[in-house]
């Protein structure tokens, strides 16, 4: 069977049966690519399909009163894009691509026939999605109650874990793929102040820097200044009914 990215993602959380397999590879049967910078929808934007992000990275923000921009997610291979669709008619954010970037277009209207015709699938996306939400409740609350070096950090370490998700060879030096000003736009601060965080991780020796790679030289202390919660350890997906 070809490979699915989405079914990836989810066979790693729990075990698929062929049909189900066979079913989200359905949803990434079209492909539409989009260059680096490209904006795949708007805010504001209606809302008809969804998406599947198959190669490349992109991120989702809006943009606030004055001006400034609040990057909510970044987004990688696997992800479902797009989710609003199951409960807005409009697009509450803007999805545009970090790297050039290929994602599968499906019409909403797919998630229910999937829904109804494996309703366990249902389940699993349903889990999945609440790891999102406990990810953006991580982060808000680093951003109202803790210091800049701690969202930096924490920021380090999402990034990296979500970049051995797709690349298990990963380990400790990765390249994160976001600009400091990216970096700044997911964290609520500025890029100087970024920086300036960024070098005190390395005079702490926390963090090594050659170029864009990132090195966790003390991973464990790096954890520690971010306040990380390992919320991967604590997922208890055994409630879901065994594949047919």
């Amino acid at each position: 069977m070809p490979d699915s990215c989405f079914a990836d993602r989810f066979g790693a959380l729990t075990p698929l049966g062929p049909d189900e397999r066979a079913a989200l590879l359905r949803l990434e049967e079209r492909e539409r690519r989009v260059r680096r910078n490209g904006v795949l929808l708007s805010e504001n934007d209606r809302l008809g399909e969804m998406f599947i992000l198959k190669h490349g990275m992109m991120m989702s923000y809006v943009l606030l009163d004055d001006g400034s921009r609040q990057i909510l997610r970044f987004l990688f291979p696997g992800d479902l894009l797009a989710t609003a669709a199951l409960a807005y008619a409009h697009s509450p954010e803007t999805i545009m691509a970090l790297t050039d970037s290929v994602v599968c277009p499906f019409d909403r209207g797919a998630m229910a026939d999937l829904f109804t015709a494996h309703p366990r699938l249902a389940l699993a996306i349903m889990a999945a999605e609440q790891m999102e939400r406990v990810a953006m409740t991580d982060r808000l609350a680093a951003i109202g109650r803790t210091s800049a070096k701690a969202r930096v950090s924490a920021l380090l370490l999402e990034l990296r874990n979500r970049l051995r998700t797709n690349d298990p060879g990963i380990g400790d030096s990765f390249v994160p793929g976001i600009t400091q000003e990216e970096m700044g736009d997911a964290t609520g601060l500025t890029a100087v102040h970024v920086n300036r965080m960024l070098r005190q991780l390395e005079q702490d020796g926390l963090i090594a820097r050659n170029g864009g790679r990132f090195t966790m030289l003390d991973e464990a202390g790096l954890a520690r200044t971010a306040h990380h919660v390992d919320r991967r350890a604590g997922l208890d997906l055994g409630w879901l009914p065994d594949p047919r």
